[in-house]
């Protein structure tokens, strides 16, 4: 009798660490790195970017400036809008992200693949060339909604990172990616007067919108601990003394266009390598 107890515990017992090792299997997720929380970030948050970016190249396009030009430019920049969300979505080795398990996030993510699908239809008209009036109003309507749902995703993927990220470095690498954002929305919303599609509250946003670029760039500027870094910031600011003068003045004629369409890029660029740098100083 107890023989057989014996045997029937042994099997319990085994039958148990079986369980336990499949929970631990189930559960054996892949650990998500401090760098690699930071890249994460850094391109959810540069999905923001190029949803102002795509707006900015269309309405280029509708006023004939650099046609070929922005047209070959919208189509790399909606085609890496939308590998960079399946990758955010379901990983991407070539991005360096690792696949969102967050419910919450997944969701969300959800939520801007609905509002890009609807976006990209009017983007892949102006590309097929029709940047007709009621294109051009689509993509004002609708740029917007996805700008703000990505922008939630970003604020979540900061607030998941946790303990893997110092919750001050996960908000500097979001502030200074929304930078690289402004440049292109104050960008669009010049183009937006200048095509004349809500001229008088795009003028309005235009102003709202430096004023932030300036404040933030200030505010990473003055808070920044990083000599190389700082510097960096000071190219951004001296690019930036330069396409103010248009900015503020809401300057749409043929000449100042020309310029903001030459400044805006390198504005862009030395912000994103400001983002760069930030990321790459996470321990």
């Amino acid at each position: 009798m107890k023989r057989v107890l014996s045997v029937v515990a042994l099997g319990a017992c085994l039958t148990m660490g079986t369980v336990y090792a499949d929970e631990a299997k189930a559960n054996n997720k892949v650990e998500v790195t401090k760098q690699q929380s930071g890249t994460v970030i850094n391109l959810a948050g540069k999905q923001r970017m190029l949803t102002q970016k795509m707006s900015k190249e269309a309405l280029f396009i509708a006023k004939g400036i650099d046609v070929d030009k922005n047209r070959e430019a919208l189509t790399k920049t909606s085609a890496l809008f939308d590998k960079t969300l399946k990758g955010l979505i379901e990983g991407d080795k070539d991005l360096n992200l690792p696949k969102t398990d967050n419910k919450e996030i997944l969701a969300q993510l959800e939520k801007v693949k609905d509002l890009w699908k609807s976006f990209k239809a009017n983007i892949d008209k102006v590309i097929a060339g029709k940047s007709d009036k009621t294109t051009l109003e689509a993509i004002a309507k609708e740029n917007l909604p996805l700008l703000k749902n990505m922008n939630e995703a970003v604020g979540m993927y900061a607030k998941a990172s946790g303990s893997k990220l110092d919750p001050k470095m996960a908000k500097k690498i979001n502030l200074a990616g929304k930078q690289r954002m402004l440049t292109q929305k104050m960008t669009k919303e010049l183009l937006l007067v200048a095509n004349g599609i809500d001229a008088d509250a795009n003028k309005e946003n235009l102003k709202k919108t430096a004023n932030l670029f300036e404040t933030t760039l200030k505010d990473l500027t003055d808070n920044c601990k990083h000599d190389d870094i700082k510097k960096q910031l000071g190219v951004v600011a001296k690019l930036w003394a330069d396409y103010k003068v248009i900015i503020e003045k809401a300057d749409t004629s043929d000449a100042s266009l020309k310029k903001a369409e030459e400044l805006n890029m390198p504005l862009l660029k030395e912000m994103n390598k400001a983002v760069k740098m930030i990321e790459a100083s996470i321990k």
